[in-house]
């Protein structure tokens, strides 16, 4: 039935790929997937430190309840990411340090919530990579209804299971099964034309041409009048 059914994962990407992206900065991926992509700038981390990288195993639920998230919990394995839509809302908190020590005890590699946690102090002192929405201490429904390993949306990036999430100080992002060797290759690339550029600024011959160029394309005078 939609809206109530937990569906089995058909693929994820494979531990070397998420080994291969595991520590590239998020905001270069995202550049080499022409910053059209993202979870929103609400979903913040809410631990002290730690990247996160892994498969998606998804979750969606109504607001306020996490029945399906505890069931999520039972099924994931070493190394995956437990994304969840519960709709952005924060009024009741889906996850807590109980729920923590239940995800580090199974190996997840982190949790993403468009929802509210509590136990933020707890969470916050910790490694365990968590994404989300807010703070509340009001705790969660357990009646459902929900989903797993379905497509989700959070903030328009959408997330198919087994799809590779990352995750660092400046945000998360999915990057697509299908397109994650390529992207990969792209962001080697770019970091490399990154260490060109900030190698040229210590040398003192950066190449600032472009600015009066676009400045001349869109009709602006390039000099003060």
């Amino acid at each position: 039935m939609v809206g109530l059914q937990i569906l089995k994962r058909r693929r994820e990407v494979p531990a070397q790929l998420v080994k291969a992206f595991k520590g590239l900065p998020v905001a270069n991926v995202s550049d080499c997937m022409t910053r059209m992509t993202a979870g929103g700038a609400r979903l913040r981390p809410m631990h002290r430190s730690g990247y996160l990288a892994g498969p998606a195993l998804t979750v969606k639920t109504r607001p306020g309840d996490n029945l399906m998230i505890h069931k999520a919990l039972t099924m994931a394995r070493p190394g995956d990411v437990i994304v969840v839509d519960a709709g952005g809302d924060l009024t009741n908190s889906l996850f807590g340090e109980i729920m923590v020590a239940t995800a580090v005890k199974i190996g997840v590699a982190g949790v993403v919530l468009n929802g509210a946690v509590r136990d933020a102090q707890e969470i916050g002192q910790g490694e365990f990579p968590l994404y989300a929405a807010g703070v509340t201490h009001r705790g969660p429904y357990k009646d459902g209804p929900g989903e797993i390993n379905v497509p989700i949306s959070i903030d328009g990036m959408v997330i198919h299971p087994g799809d590779l999430i990352l995750g660092d100080a400046d945000g998360l992002l999915c990057v697509p099964f299908d397109d994650a060797e390529e992207i990969l290759a792209a962001t080697h690339r770019k970091m490399d034309a990154e260490k060109k550029t900030l190698a040229d600024i210590a040398a003192g011959r950066l190449d600032t041409s472009w600015i009066d160029a676009t400045l001349q394309r869109i009709g602006c005078n390039t000099e003060p009048k």
